[in-house]
């Protein structure tokens, strides 16, 4: 079994502990799936400078191979934040640097050799939308990370994304039961077979166009032990997916309620771990002072 994050990668920086962290949604979803078992690969673009190098180092020290990646000349992608009560707090990034400016495009080698995992991932940060279509029509699922923003809930973005992804994850704390099924439902009529809605602790639920499945969060019983929640919706996703396809999901077959169940377990009880792990998975070093 095998499971390719593509797109993404960014360097995670905690001003209130001047700590730089690996990560990046595309990222992290490769690094815990190979922490549940499962061969992972990270496909995508470091820049030349300094931190393209702490990046790459990172995932690979994950034991995740990254043999296929491109190093293109530019910055690498920095967001800012802190942690408040166990809680990250977005100060702003620079866009994502040259991994997003100048993202891969598949073809040739790159797209058969995505098109020999089982699984790809990507998100709305990897400005991989123009890459889905081709993607689809290969033998992998491919999940889609629609993260929270309202940009990324538009109709004309949902029938971009949806038609060619076989999971979409959507943040969903902000909004109440109703607004999670109700948007849930939206992406699986853009096109989508199974649409993911995680809530932090008010837990999670999906929606394969006929079931509506819901499961409790698992809970930190004292919350003062969390170390922060950074990671832990691609926490979710990657223990979700990898459940999904080690009960034998695959192409153009639906999952069923029962592997919905045990999936949405799965997901919550890897969103757990996440809790106790610095950044998304470790491996910081010193920030460089402002």
């Amino acid at each position: 079994m095998r499971v390719l994050g593509f797109g993404d990668n960014i360097v995670d920086r905690f001003v209130d502990r001047g700590i730089d962290y690996p990560g990046g949604n595309s990222v992290n979803v490769a690094v815990y799936a190979g922490r549940l078992g499962v061969e992972a690969a990270y496909l995508g673009v470091f820049g030349d400078d300094d931190l393209g190098g702490f990046l790459r180092e990172a995932v690979a020290a994950q034991g995740v191979a990254v043999d296929r990646c491109v190093v293109r000349p530019g910055e690498s992608g920095v967001s800012r934040l802190r942690v408040d009560d166990g809680d990250r707090v977005f100060l702003g990034w620079n866009g994502g640097g040259v991994t997003v400016r100048e993202p891969l495009s598949l073809a040739g080698d790159l797209l058969a050799y995505a098109g020999s995992f089982d699984l790809v991932h990507s998100s709305v940060y990897s400005g991989s939308e123009d890459e889905l279509a081709g993607l689809a029509g290969l033998r992998p699922l491919v999940s889609f990370d629609l993260s929270s923003e309202d940009d990324y809930r538009a109709p004309a973005y949902l029938d971009r994304v949806c038609p060619h992804a076989d999971l979409v994850l959507l943040s969903c704390s902000h909004l109440d039961e109703a607004g999670t099924r109700d948007l849930l439902a939206r992406v699986v009529a853009s096109g989508a077979p199974l649409a993911l809605g995680t809530r932090g602790v008010d837990g999670a639920m999906a929606y394969d166009g006929r079931d509506l499945v819901a499961a409790p969060a698992r809970l930190v019983e004292d919350p003062g032990k969390i170390v922060d929640t950074m990671g832990c919706g691609d926490a979710f996703l990657a223990g979700f997916a990898v459940s999904l396809l080690r009960d034998g999901w695959r192409k153009g077959v639906a999952p069923g309620r029962g592997r919905i169940e045990r999936a949405l377990l799965a997901g919550a009880e890897t969103a757990y771990e996440q809790c106790f792990v610095e950044g998304a998975f470790g491996f910081g070093r010193p920030a460089p002072r402002d």
